[in-house]
């Protein structure tokens, strides 16, 4: 089945309600998700992109019933992470000659992923297409979010073909941003940038300012996963621009994890504390145990400030608390304010540790910590709260 897109350009990905988890465990997808592949006839006929490899023989058998496969005269590989080159070596079996156009570092992975001495074309920034009426210009865009990537930009119908740049995992059968809920969908961007581009946003606000400088005239962006941004594509181009750039809002982010409620103790008399302090400071406390990873490294990326807490555990700090702050090294969190807090028994080295981690990834801490032994009583839960407003003040 193909969607309407303008008169030369049609829809015919696979909307995946069923996906619940992506980049095998590393990234939860509570709204599903979308292989968004683009068909584009003029007097010459594109295929852009592909889809995940476990939908490449019905992506085959669809496409097929849109059109003759050997109409196809050109296919273009913005992206060959697996969800998007997946379906090319079924694809290739039916068009062997067609030409692929990639970048060379996308040759490069396709030919590593799939093994096969297709018909490559190489292209680079300011190359072009010409298909009729229309014509498709490339423009490198390395690391955003692998090194072949690449946007490619549709004259005529002012679409910018952007794989995952602008993407949200988001299944919905309506395909336009105007048809779903805003709120939603922009929650839903923000998490997958977080996640996903935010270790590249260097280069993710250098590229799209340098769209920018193109003066293109864009009346679409079409992403390879999620809706197409129809309605509101400046908003998008324009909340790029703020979380590429040092993005922090006034949030103070408390997690912890526990075994037998001393640390949650702690975290929510610290959080009492930074209320206190800062009334207009909006505070979040999750449990890193039971809260999604990536819910969490959103609501992270969006604040000024955390504080980690853990129990010490065989003289060191929980799984779920260590596997978060090895994320949050990944991705690259900048100009952000860190604290540690924990509760121990006899050696109580949680706080050291999650000092180095957080220091690791990149945080700037603004106190030593605080630990306390065993079960807090009144006392110690006041000493909480003022090492919450302490920690307030620092900020």
């Amino acid at each position: 089945m193909s969607k309407h897109i303008t008169d030369h350009v049609e829809w015919v990905g696979k909307v995946d309600w069923e996906l619940t988890r992506f980049h095998g465990d590393e990234y939860s997808t509570h709204r599903g998700s979308s292989y968004n592949s683009y068909l584009i006839r003029d007097k010459k006929t594109v295929l852009i992109d592909t889809v995940w490899k476990p939908y490449g023989s019905e992506f085959v058998t669809r496409l097929k019933q849109v059109i003759d496969l050997k109409q196809i005269d050109f296919i273009v590989m913005n992206h060959n992470e697996v969800d998007h080159s997946g379906a090319l070596p079924q694809l290739m079996s039916e068009i062997p000659d067609t030409p692929i156009y990639c970048t060379a570092k996308g040759e490069a992975i396709i030919r590593a992923h799939y093994h096969r001495d297709w018909n490559f074309v190489n292209v680079k920034t300011g190359d072009s297409l010409q298909l009729g009426d229309t014509s498709l210009t490339f423009i490198e865009a390395p690391m955003l979010h692998w090194p072949d990537t690449m946007f490619c930009y549709l004259s005529g119908d002012n679409i910018l073909f952007s794989n995952d740049g602008f993407g949200q995992h988001f299944a919905s059968e309506s395909l336009f941003d105007a048809d779903v809920n805003f709120s939603d969908l922009m929650a839903e961007a923000m998490k997958y940038y977080a996640n996903i581009i935010c270790p590249f946003s260097p280069m993710a606000l250098r590229k799209v300012k340098e769209i920018q400088a193109m003066n293109l005239p864009i009346s679409m962006i079409c992403p390879s996963h999620g809706v197409i941004w129809k309605r509101y594509p400046q908003e998008i181009i324009g909340a790029y621009l703020q979380w590429a750039n040092v993005y922090r809002e006034d949030l103070v982010t408390i997690i912890y994890d526990t075994m037998w409620q001393s640390t949650r103790l702690m975290a929510q008399a610290i959080a009492d504390g930074i209320r206190l302090q800062s009334p207009d400071t909006t505070v979040v406390l999750l449990n890193a145990a039971t809260h999604d990873k990536n819910d969490i490294l959103t609501l992270i990326f969006r604040s000024r400030a955390v504080l980690v807490g853990s129990p010490t555990i065989n003289n060191g700090i929980s799984y779920a608390i260590a596997g978060l702050l090895e994320m949050a090294h990944g991705l690259k969190f900048k100009q952000k304010k860190a604290a540690a807090f924990g509760s121990f028994g006899w050696s109580g080295e949680a706080v050291k540790v999650i000092n180095e981690r957080l220091q690791h990834a990149g945080f700037q801490l603004v106190s030593d910590g605080l630990k306390l032994p065993w079960v807090p009583d009144a006392q110690a839960l006041k000493l909480c709260a003022e090492f919450g407003a302490e920690f307030a003040q620092n900020l």
